[in-house]
């Protein structure tokens, strides 16, 4: 599983999908959240403001990452 590392609290989901390389634009990041594409936690999540704290994982399209503090 790959790291995904933030030097804020948080950080939303379609940024970390476009930060993770997994999307190439925050419209891409929208439509394949919006789908219901994209789990964080298990979970499909639809939100895309939904805020990605440390230890949080997504999945997605084969990919995954986990939230790790910088």
């Amino acid at each position: 599983m790959e790291e995904l590392f933030i030097r804020d609290d948080f950080i939303k989901l379609g940024q970390a999908l476009k930060l993770a390389g997994l999307v190439e634009s925050g419209v891409e990041a929208k439509e394949v959240i919006q789908d219901g594409l994209v789990k964080v936690n298990g979970e499909v999540d639809t939100r895309r403001g939904k805020k990605l704290v440390v230890g949080d994982e997504v999945h997605f399209d084969g990919n995954s990452f986990v939230v790790k503090k910088r």
